[in-house]
């Protein structure tokens, strides 16, 4: 007495229960009797009034947290110049292809690439569109925002902060690619596609914080990404292709692993940082940090004006970049040199030419030199060299010898330099080895040992 009894839609009964009072239950019930639960009938209001809250309420939260998590500012990040420099280049130029950043842990590698979020331009977007599509080139367009381009309908445009997107350690596959929305399918009893990382991450840029850990069927589905800037979705009833064009940054402790050749490969530029042993550095850094944590908006409004000008100057050089040249000499000697090291395939020629005109219009010139592509071939070519296990030269250093070959007639050119930088000197260290194991000369008098001790 007093309860339902069961049918074959007991399911969505014990639901519709759940939700309503006693008194009209068996109303709901009569009513929603044989109906498919996608195709039964729903308050509108309701749904509306509960999404809009939904929404609402991320946008809050979303709100709080953009105040909360203030970053630290890229200006103040102490030495690692070669880490900064690598990273603006990207910005300035998106196709360079992406920074790989390995080093020991706590030296910045996650603070520099989450300070870089600040630098970054702004770009015209749909508006409110998934895939962060461009308002009038096809080639950047999510599914939706191309169909209404096609049939002649007008885009609503507005602007928007390049993205940066990060894939957490623990993430799935579906979250990368995307899935189906459930909410959507409960609500309305229509497939739609609740869009990932990949489709978020459209002309902006992917951070992959510890790299190296990441499964590798996750490697693989950014990597096919990586490599045709599309991501095609085929799962519970959808097919769905949406462009998928951005920068890939990762960084992580070599300790912990070393990464596949195929993905060290889709990195345009590798960066090996260290700890800093400067006592100098050492204590600004402690004490930015420490300026920083006791009151972050303060720290920011410091270096506000610094900030700016790094921003300003390169917007000028995203605009300069199309007006940089190169003499044909100088990229046949950059072909020379990949040879020489022997570089697979030809990905390094064209990261050491773009990563050198991006600096040159970092700098404000438009004419590429020699003394360019000695600045940035390192970071571009080292980690494209074949793995010798039994080799502990390190890969910038062989890249450098083969630059002097092929651009200065001598790999050993500037090898003081380079001893300095702790190189040692395979003959000094002859010498040494030489003159330790020569016999001392003892004393008349001097105790040998006892006798058949030697």
């Amino acid at each position: 007495p007093g309860r339902t009894p069961w049918t074959p839609h007991g399911v969505s009964l014990t639901f519709a229960a759940a939700r309503t009072s006693q008194g009209t239950m068996a109303s709901m019930a009569s009513s929603l009797a044989g109906t498919p639960i996608l195709a039964r009938p729903r308050s509108s209001k309701g749904t509306k009034s509960r999404r809009a809250m939904r929404c609402n309420a991320s946008a809050v939260s979303d709100a709080a947290a953009a105040e909360m998590e203030l970053g630290y500012p890229f200006v103040k990040i102490v030495g690692q110049e070669e880490l900064k420099l690598a990273l603006t280049l990207n910005v300035v130029d998106s196709k360079i292809g992406g920074c790989l950043i390995m080093g020991d842990r706590g030296t910045g590698k996650s603070v520099a690439v989450r300070a870089l979020q600040d630098l970054l331009p702004e770009i015209p977007v749909v508006k409110n569109d998934a895939f962060n599509s461009h308002p009038s080139d096809p080639e950047l367009m999510g599914p939706e925002a191309l169909e209404a381009f096609r049939a002649g309908n007008k885009l609503e445009e507005t602007t928007m902060r390049v993205p940066m997107v990060e894939v957490p350690l623990g993430t799935t596959e579906d979250r990368i690619c995307g899935t189906i929305d459930i909410e959507k399918a409960l609500a309305e009893g229509v497939k739609a596609y609740d869009a990932g990382l990949l489709a978020r991450a459209n002309r902006g840029l992917l951070y992959i914080d510890e790299v190296n850990l990441l499964d590798d069927s996750l490697v693989d589905v950014v990597l096919d990404s990586a490599a045709g800037g599309w991501n095609t979705v085929e799962r519970e009833g959808i097919s769905i292709t949406h462009p998928a064009k951005f920068i890939m940054i990762g960084s992580g402790n070599p300790e912990e692993g070393e990464l596949r050749p195929q993905l060290l490969d889709r990195f345009g530029m590798a960066c090996n940082i260290s700890t800093i042993f400067d006592r100098e550095q050492r204590v600004q850094l402690v004490k930015n940090r420490m300026a920083f944590e006791a009151d972050p908006e303060a720290f920011a409004n410091s270096c506000k004006e610094e900030t700016e000008e790094l921003r300003a100057k390169i917007a000028a050089a995203r605009a300069l970049l199309p007006e940089v040249t190169m003499d044909r000499d100088l990229a046949l000697k950059i072909s020379g040199v990949c040879a020489l090291v022997d570089v697979d395939g030809l990905r390094g020629d064209i990261v050491v030419t773009r990563a050198a005109k991006a600096l040159v219009a970092y700098e404000g010139r438009k004419e590429v030199t020699q003394e360019d592509i000695q600045r940035v071939i390192g970071p571009c070519l080292s980690h494209r060299l074949r793995k010798d296990p039994m080799d502990t030269m390190d890969g910038s250093f062989k890249v450098m010898l083969g630059f002097n070959k092929v651009f200065n007639g001598s790999a050993l050119k500037n090898f003081s330099e380079a001893m300095d930088e702790g190189i040692e000197d395979p003959e000094a260290k002859k010498a040494e080895e030489e003159a330790a194991a020569k016999p001392v000369e003892k004393k008349a008098g001097a105790w040998g040992g006892l006798p058949g001790s030697r």
